[in-house]
């Protein structure tokens, strides 16, 4: 929502300026506030720029606050923060941006689905947990009460054959191929006669797995690798920059396998005020903090031993 409103105006070159103003500025809130100049009749020098003037230090204290309001913009400082923006030069105040230094690409970083296969008591204790496979011992019916029995009771002996289809894969050890186990499950369930719905199919084949970095890459129908949603990432990538270039330089030395689906790329925009007029304050030396911290023993010690009289 907010970043497609920026992304409208910013895109159509209405945005001029944004000014910060001070904090403690209302009676009922001390947030911080930006006025937002917009408009649609840009000055040629201004177009395709942005200008940030950071004015939160531009106010006067009040002699006495009203509730949270504690800071004032006076004539003086009005007409300071007036000459920064009109003056549209860059200083320690003001900052000048081409509009795309604020757009981003959002992009959808994949990794392929790597799981491996197994029958093991923990994993068919998952099987039996799942809602698939309990919704089989589940009665539809709400009056009948034998006609109810006698679906549950179809349905739990309908679970032990599953069940036992499944145990006879334990012989397979640990199988680092989905294809290889799926059609081994399938298999097993036909020698079986055991025929269920894909969504319940699914399900067991899900209970059975786990993830490993490992084992084969799943692939679809078509032969492509399958994404792990678990695996998922997400990154911004300014939109000045190559997306393959920030994926070779930021993601692949780290994930070598991860690519980008740029059927899901979206373009967003976001200003963070703050990150631009930063300014770094080196702590204080540990000299000085020891010093501090002697005294403080020190007078801690002189309070224990008042209180010991």
């Amino acid at each position: 929502g907010e970043s497609e409103i920026r992304r409208w105006i910013i895109e159509h070159d209405w945005l001029e300026s944004i000014v910060a103003l001070p904090d403690q500025l209302f009676y009922n809130t001390g947030i911080s506030t930006y006025l937002w100049i917009v408009t649609n009749r840009k000055e040629k020098s201004r177009r395709g720029k942005i200008q940030l003037v950071n004015a939160t230090g531009f106010f006067k204290k009040m002699r006495k606050s009203l509730g949270n309001k504690r800071n004032e913009i006076c004539v003086e400082q009005r007409n300071q923060i007036t000459n920064l923006y009109g003056a549209f030069q860059e200083n320690e105040f003001v900052r000048i941006f081409d509009n795309e230094d604020f757009g981003y690409h959002r992009i959808t970083v994949e990794r392929p689905l790597r799981r491996n296969y197994a029958v093991t008591d923990k994993r068919l204790a998952r099987v039996t947990e799942g809602t698939k496979f309990g919704e089989l011992a589940a009665s539809k019916k709400r009056k009948d009460a034998s006609t109810i029995a006698a679906e549950e009771a179809e349905g739990k002996r309908q679970q032990q054959a599953i069940l036992s289809a499944i145990v006879s894969l334990k012989k397979l050890g640990l199988v680092k191929n989905r294809d290889k186990f799926t059609n081994a499950l399938k298999d097993a369930l036909k020698k079986s006669d055991i025929a269920i719905p894909a969504p319940l199919f699914k399900e067991i084949l899900d209970a059975l797995s786990e993830p490993d970095e490992t084992a084969d890459i799943c692939t679809d129908s078509k032969g492509n690798p399958e994404p792990d949603p678990a695996l998922r990432d997400y990154e911004n990538v300014p939109l000045k920059e190559n997306i393959a270039t920030y994926m070779k330089r930021e993601v692949l030395p780290h994930v070598p396998d991860a690519c980008v689906d740029e059927s899901k790329t979206k373009v967003g925009y976001e200003i963070n005020f703050n990150r631009y007029f930063y300014k770094y304050v080196p702590p204080r030396p540990l000299e000085e903090i020891e010093v501090d911290l002697v005294k403080i023993e020190d007078e801690i010690a002189e309070l224990l031993k008042g209180a010991s009289r």
